[in-house]
């Protein structure tokens, strides 16, 4: 055998060996890897016990929603439109309490994922406390003032459905401390990661809800009063449930058995810096959309009928998401909380992939079920015209570009960084949501349609604005405890 033969055989040996070790070395890596994730806050199984029951309670609620507007549409689509202005008040109250609880939710999780159970408690107490207190003083002003709700900030709307308004309007208002408390306990709860509490006492909400309305407004004909009695009702059994719950020290998070409430300006505070600026950020979105129903309201009934079955029905596309952003909070929170930012980036990336494929898995059964969902409020044809139009245009919409908008912000939250989100998300309903509306639904003439698009521009903005925050790496060090 010649010089170069042997020479050439030992080259073949070497780069045999090299690509054995680099395969042996790589394997060992993505061994590693695999068990450096194993010590994870959060596996697989549960985050699926952590989401499942979330998913399963949002679906409850848009149901439970859908379900009221097609009882109430037998009352007339006058009835619809002036129960859907008021319900357009309350998610704006649901959304601000939602924001406070979520503060007192990223407080006790980062307690908890530094492993003091007390502060985390003591937490939870005064956000029980607080939200109750604030949503009474805000029940007091609704009812102060009625008369600028229903003929100010809803226009110029016709009588019986300014009547229907009204009616709906008195009583689900007594409802809003009852509905802050549930909002502060069920975040609490899933702050712990228990996401099966809060679902069942959403299921035991939602069946007196849809029962009492069937009972009221098929049996006793009572109309809005059907709809909006029972939703009283059942939060009130809602909100007392939970707080016994809460009372019991079996669980990780539990507040103090006392009706003597001693303020604790320092965890105040704490919950505050998430829970104002989320706040903020909630309320501004829901009162852009108020302000919007008012160039909504000018464009007749069938355009406020259509948007607000277009409300119901989006509620559906966006459940997953909401859910999945839910999960986030707790996650993100656990992991600042524990000082982990390799299994925030992590946890991150892998809520959101989620949520993309929720999202497109609920747009393209909205979309299959469409045509029979529509058939079920028994619309006018230019309102189910319009209703079909608006919802292939959000469908697509939310496929795209809702989960970066809205999914990814709950990662900045949870890590303490809720004032960039607040200015951006200000800025962004401001600019586009209201001002594109009056643009493209008035005088470009596109109607109530053209508030969807200014929407939709609206969440393109948030989109590029979040992302470029979450790469930036400045929400690192926000932490709120």
């Amino acid at each position: 055998m010649s010089v170069f033969n042997i020479r050439m055989r030992r080259y073949a040996w070497q780069k045999k060996e090299e690509r054995i070790n680099i395969r042996f070395m790589g394997n060992k890596r993505m061994q590693k890897k695999k068990k450096d994730r194993s010590q994870y806050l959060f596996d697989n199984r549960a985050l699926v016990v952590l989401i499942i029951p979330l998913i399963i309670e949002q679906f409850l609620a848009v149901l439970v929603g859908m379900a009221d507007s097609i009882m109430i549409a037998s009352v007339g689509e006058a009835a619809v439109s002036g129960v859907s202005l008021v319900d357009q008040i309350m998610v704006l109250f649901i959304a601000l309490f939602s924001a406070l609880a979520t503060g007192g939710a990223v407080v006790a999780g980062q307690y908890l994922g530094m492993k003091n159970e007390k502060l985390a408690c003591r937490a939870s107490t005064q956000l029980v406390w607080f939200i109750t207190i604030s949503a009474t003083v805000i029940m007091v002003v609704i009812y102060a003032c009625k008369y600028f709700i229903l003929h100010v900030i809803f226009g110029p709307i016709e009588a019986d459905v300014r009547a229907h308004a009204n009616t709906y309007l008195m009583i689900v208002a007594a409802s809003i401390p009852f509905m802050a408390l549930y909002n502060g306990g069920a975040a609490i709860f899933r702050a712990e990661g228990n996401s099966k509490l809060p679902m069942k006492v959403s299921i035991l909400m939602n069946v007196i809800n849809v029962g009492g309305n069937a009972l009221l407004i098929y049996g006793f004909h009572r109309g809005t009063e059907g709809v909006a009695i029972p939703t009283l009702v059942s939060r009130v059994v809602a909100a007392v449930v939970v707080v016994a719950l809460l009372c019991r020290e079996k669980y990780p998070l539990h507040i103090e058995r006392s009706l003597r409430y001693k303020p604790d300006g320092r965890m105040i505070r704490r919950i505050m810096s998430i829970g104002v600026p989320n706040g903020m950020e909630n309320s501004m979105f829901q009162i852009g959309k108020i302000l919007v129903l008012s160039l909504v309201s000018s464009f007749g009934t069938y355009a406020i009928a259509a948007n607000a079955v277009c409300n119901a029905v989006a509620m559906f596309e966006i459940l997953p998401g909401m859910a999945i952003a839910l999960a986030m909070t707790t996650v993100i929170a656990r992991c600042v909380g524990a000082g982990e930012d390799e299994q925030v980036r992590y946890y991150t990336k892998k809520l959101v992939f989620l949520t993309y494929v929720g999202m497109w898995v609920f747009s393209i059964l909205t979309l299959a079920f469409l045509p029979m969902i529509l058939r079920a409020y028994n619309l006018s044809d230019i309102t189910a015209q319009t209703a079909t139009k608006i919802m292939i245009f959000h469908s697509v919409s939310c496929m795209l570009i809702w989960p970066i908008s809205f999914a990814l912000p709950a990662t900045l939250r949870a890590a303490g960084d809720a004032q960039v989100t607040m200015w951006i998300s200000i800025a962004s309903m401001w600019l586009f949501r209201i001002g594109a509306s009056y643009v493209l639904g008035k005088f470009m003439g596109w109607g109530v349609f053209g508030v969807w698009v200014a929407m939709v521009i609206d969440w393109c903005f948030r989109a590029v604005m979040m992302l470029w925050r979450y790469l930036s790496g400045k929400w690192r060090g926000k932490r709120a405890v």
